[in-house]
């Protein structure tokens, strides 16, 4: 046995940096390391024994960032799970001893400690404070504070951590070097760097910084980053982008090399090694092909280091001199930290590319689908219908809206808007089944709205259709005796949506305010209830989708508010000019896509005006009855 003396565990849990706490599965302090103590202003009295979210509340000023809950949330999602989880940047305020909240960021990750049988005994709570960082981030980005938490609560976690890391490795570059002015000068210098990379939003920006900065802080002549790709399906190569002062013969003769090329840069990134050629004769020395990039750019001395994150290899970056360079151990820590800090950005973008294509990609099947059953409207002698959709303007944010008219078989004019739960194509998809399920229950029923409704509440619960949906069904329907006096009657039935607007031919709207049934999906079995007015010549009846009317900063009934308003305003142009002038009248991006689709009844004393178009009809089956509910 070595002489070594025994590891001493406790003390070095005490000696770590960054803040670490233990606690029980009844989420209790068991332990805490000095920096934690520190961090949080407390001592291990006021903490061993109680449980966390006790003693460190939300910020009762603040209690939007829910950040108790998102800390409970992933807590449990350890004791569930057995495996590590690392949250989001959280924005958790912590009292200090005068007991005023003071705002702090932080890095948490949380992870399990098991026992033999793999159960969790306890959970280990790490706390990187990031304060400095966001704070940071807030003085380069105009706006409020509001308006940056809401950025970054947006962004997906992933970044969040990359983005945080390259500004702790920043910050620990200032322990890595000592107080000697050059050296103080270089780590500010390399500090600006990382948070410049931090913000970096394409290949092209990070390419620039690191080559028009951070080169210069290194006291480099010249370099190159080599990121990795596949060469049109064939072999990955390395494409690089290289300092000016290289040359435009060495930008031609090395823009792109096979990864399996000898030169630094590609050994580099092929093997995860740092290479050195410490003077002009080992460049000379290393390969044939260095002489091409001795001679081409005037830089003898080379250092290649490897781009990787997580054990993936996303490339190389290699530095160049003119001089003879006497490395020492604190210049490799400080190259290193920089490859380190472009690594993180490079993969930081590489993923928020492909987040962007594949939402991209999302987005155009699910409009597509969509599309393809938002068909356009026919046109029943003397009703005119109009119809609209808008997707939101965020690119991942495709829903489950829809509209959908069409003739029952016994000619009564049918109208839908729905709204399936979600914002991705399986809820696209989703609404795929709902619509058509509800025309083939409509179809076979023959019934009122609100047993159509409960129909396919039923269709849906026997099919396996698994999803949450809100509904509008009505139907335009006629008697004799109504056709004689010029009027129809209106009848509908909600299925938690929100309530059509009537606008008279006068001008003046109203919500057709009802007691909401229950949402589709939840309970087959619930009662629906019919609803009914009348329609007189003129009169205008608006369907619509939450996403006309929720706005992010006000209530939902301002909204409806808004639209009965402004139909009020709109009421005098032909349909088809109303719904455009509607939608151009939505203040800011929306944040949800919005299906709209409204009717409007002309007086039947006279031939179709001329505004609404001529006749459409969809075809009708052999032996179906005329279509009487539709004029």
């Amino acid at each position: 046995m070595s002489d070594a003396p025994q590891l001493d565990l406790a003390t070095v849990f005490d000696a770590m940096p960054t803040s670490y706490a233990v606690l029980d599965p009844d989420l209790r302090f068991v332990a805490v390391n000095h920096a934690f103590l520190e961090n949080s202003g407390r001592t291990r009295r006021e903490l061993i024994g109680r449980p966390i979210l006790e003693v460190f509340p939300d910020n009762p000023a603040d209690p939007g960032t829910r950040a108790t809950a998102n800390l409970e949330a992933s807590l449990h999602r350890v004791l569930r799970t057995g495996r590590p989880d690392t949250m989001p940047l959280q924005k958790y305020d912590v009292a200090g001893p005068d007991g005023v909240f003071r705002a702090r960021w932080w890095s948490p990750v949380n992870a399990p400690v098991l026992d033999e049988d793999g159960r969790v005994v306890l959970l280990l709570h790490r706390a990187e404070e990031v304060t400095d960082y966001v704070t940071e981030r807030l003085r380069q980005r105009p706006g409020s504070a509001v308006d940056l938490y809401d950025a970054l609560r947006d962004v997906p976690a992933e970044r969040h951590q990359a983005e945080a890391d390259l500004y702790v490795r920043g910050q620990e570059l200032r322990s890595a070097l000592t107080t000697e002015t050059a050296e103080a000068q270089r780590l500010a210098g390399m500090v600006r760097v990382a948070l410049r990379l931090s913000g970096a939003q394409s290949v092209a920006e990070l390419t620039d910084i690191v080559i028009g900065s951070g080169l210069g802080v290194l006291g480099a002549g010249g370099g190159a980053v080599a990121v990795r790709a596949s060469a049109d399906g064939g072999p990955d190569e390395l494409q690089l982008t290289l300092t000016d002062s290289l040359g435009e013969r060495a930008r031609r003769t090395f823009a792109r090399i096979p990864l399996d090329s000898p030169l630094p840069v590609a050994v580099a990134a092929a093997t995860g090694e740092v290479v050195v050629l410490r003077d002009r004769e080992a460049a000379l020395a290393s390969t044939e092909q260095m002489e091409e990039a001795v001679t081409s750019t005037g830089l003898g001395t080379w250092v290649s280091l490897p781009l990787q994150v997580a054990g993936r290899s996303l490339g190389g970056l290699t530095i160049g001199w003119r001089e003879p360079q006497d490395f020492t151990g604190r210049d490799f820590e400080l190259m290193s930290a920089f490859a380190a800090q472009c690594a993180q950005s490079l993969a930081a973008i590489q993923a928020r590319e492909q987040e962007r294509r594949v939402a991209g990609e999302q987005r155009r099947l699910s409009e597509a689908l969509q599309r393809s059953l938002l068909t356009a409207p026919f046109e029943p002698d003397h009703l005119q219908i109009a119809v609209r959709y808008l997707p939101a303007a965020a690119g991942a944010q495709i829903g489950g809206d829809w509209y959908d008219c069409f003739l029952a078989p016994t000619g009564v004019t049918t109208l839908v808007v729905g709204d399936v739960a979600g914002h991705d194509r399986d809820a696209a998809a989703a609404m795929g089944q709902v619509r058509n399920l509800l025309r083939g229950v409509c179809m076979t029923l023959e019934e009122p709205p609100a047993a159509v409704l409960g129909g396919l509440d039923r269709a849906m619960r026997h099919l396996g259709v698994g999803v949450i949906a809100t509904a509008v069904l009505a139907q335009v329907e006629q008697t004799a005796a109504e056709r004689a006096a010029g009027l129809r009657t209106l009848r509908w039935s909600n299925a938690g949506h929100p309530p059509p607007v009537l606008v008279a031919a006068d001008g003046t709207a109203r919500l057709l305010h009802t007691r909401p049934d229950l949402l589709l999906g939840l309970l087959p079995e619930a009662e629906r209830a019919d609803h009914a007015t009348t329609l007189h010549p003129g009169a205008t009846v608006v369907l619509y989708t939450d996403g006309l009317v929720e706005r992010r900063d006000a209530p939902l009934q301002d909204g409806m508010e808004w639209l009965r308003a402004t139909l009020e305003q709109l009421h005098h142009l032909p349909v088809e000019e109303l719904c455009d002038a509607l939608l151009a009248r939505l203040d800011g991006p929306l944040g949800d896509d919005v299906a709209l689709l409204v009717l409007r009844a002309h007086p039947e004393d006279g031939p179709r005006p001329a505004e609404a178009g001529p006749q459409v009809l969809p075809p009708t089956a052999p032996g179906a009855a005329p279509p009487l509910g539709g004029r």
